[in-house]
């Protein structure tokens, strides 16, 4: 099996987790109460082109979550640094195995990018969630109140994959304001 084409497939069953990451909870809907998730769950099948739209019916500003809702799965695994850090290693590994395929495997790939609907169409969808997470992840720095100290990792965020999946890993908690608590109510 051709090794680029076997790290872009894991690297676009990577991508959905990302986005979970991203969208969950800071790119929910309020205004029009669009749910989220069934398009989340629906991009680990058809990638961008599950989330697209939403993306167009999506309405700022995300509503407040529930301090429960926090604290509980899918949330708090979505939040942890653990998973970031998961998910830069498996984009790192996957990143070198196609960069060490070599010229043979890259021709390969190259002529199933030309004679492949299939690959053509994975490709683009690539750089699709490639190109609309870095919006994404200014979404998020915004929400979590960080774009004064985080916004250095705006410009990585255009590296494909790696650069989103940094700023998960250092991205802040959710600030308290976005947390609805007992007390708030």
């Amino acid at each position: 099996m051709n090794p680029v084409l076997v790290s872009l497939w894991y690297i676009m069953g990577l991508w959905p987790l990302v986005y979970c990451m991203l969208l969950l909870p800071t790119g929910r809907s309020s205004k029009n109460k669009v749910p989220v998730w069934p398009f989340l769950v629906m991009s680990f099948f058809g990638g961008a082109y599950a989330l697209i739209p939403y993306f167009v019916l999506w309405r700022p500003p995300p509503p407040v979550a529930d301090k429960e809702e926090t604290e509980r799965w899918p949330l708090k695994i979505l939040e942890s640094k653990i998973t970031a850090v998961t998910l830069i290693l498996g984009g790192v590994v996957l990143t070198i195995n196609a960069g060490l395929a070599g010229e043979g495997a890259w021709k390969e790939f190259f002529q199933y990018f030309r004679e492949s609907k299939f690959i053509h169409a994975t490709c683009i969808d690539f750089l699709t969630l490639s190109t609309l997470s870095p919006f994404w992840v200014y979404n998020d720095m915004t929400i979590r109140n960080w774009f004064n100290k985080g916004y250095w990792l705006l410009p990585l965020t255009l590296v494909p994959y790696l650069g989103p999946t940094i700023y998960l890993s250092l991205r802040p908690p959710l600030p308290s304001a976005m947390v609805m608590d007992e007390k708030n109510i």
